[in-house]
């Protein structure tokens, strides 16, 4: 499947994922990052900003204020019939993709079970490693031992108070 899926008007849709792993390709425990570095904020700051994101309501809990992003369209996916002030919500991938169909720049943004319910769609992964392997109780998928992806790209790697890291860009083969 591509992610470039035909939406209402006949719009190609491109959707993405943004995500920062650890060596075991954890993202998490507990509900938030147990190790987060400046330049990944940064980086997922400025790829996201303008786009609408698809998140989680548990990730949302662990946003800045456990509010929705500044500067971007919010769709909030959750099973629970809630309202969130200043994010749309949806209740299933179809509806979500259908809130975001006339948006440029779409991400979805975590958690582990909103990655995993949108990984059909999804084309291309922005990816930050973070060589460091604190305990994780969520997982991304191990693009490198995926037969279905391949690194486009990988920038310079850096440094952050001992951790290295560094920024890669995965594409689904066959995508496009």
């Amino acid at each position: 499947m591509t992610s470039e899926i035909l939406c209402g008007k006949g719009a190609n849709l491109q959707v993405d994922a943004i995500v920062a792993v650890y060596s075991d390709w954890g993202i998490g425990a507990n509900g938030t990052q147990p190790v987060a570095i400046p330049a990944d904020r940064r980086n997922f700051a400025e790829l996201t900003k303008g786009a609408a994101v698809i998140v989680g309501r548990k990730t949302l809990a662990d946003l800045p204020e456990g509010l929705p992003l500044k500067g971007r369209f919010n769709v909030v996916m959750t099973a629970s019939n809630i309202t969130v002030k200043g994010a749309a919500v949806a209740g299933t991938v179809s509806d979500a993709l259908e809130m975001v169909k006339n948006h440029e720049k779409v991400f979805v943004i975590g958690g582990e079970s909103i990655y995993r319910s949108f990984f059909a769609h999804i084309n291309r992964i922005f990816v930050t490693k973070l060589e460091i392997c604190p305990h994780s109780d969520v997982f991304f998928e191990n693009l490198d031992a995926s037969p279905d992806w391949h690194c486009v790209q990988r920038g310079p790697g850096e440094e952050y108070e001992g951790i290295k890291y560094g920024f890669y860009i995965y594409e689904r083969i066959g995508a496009g």
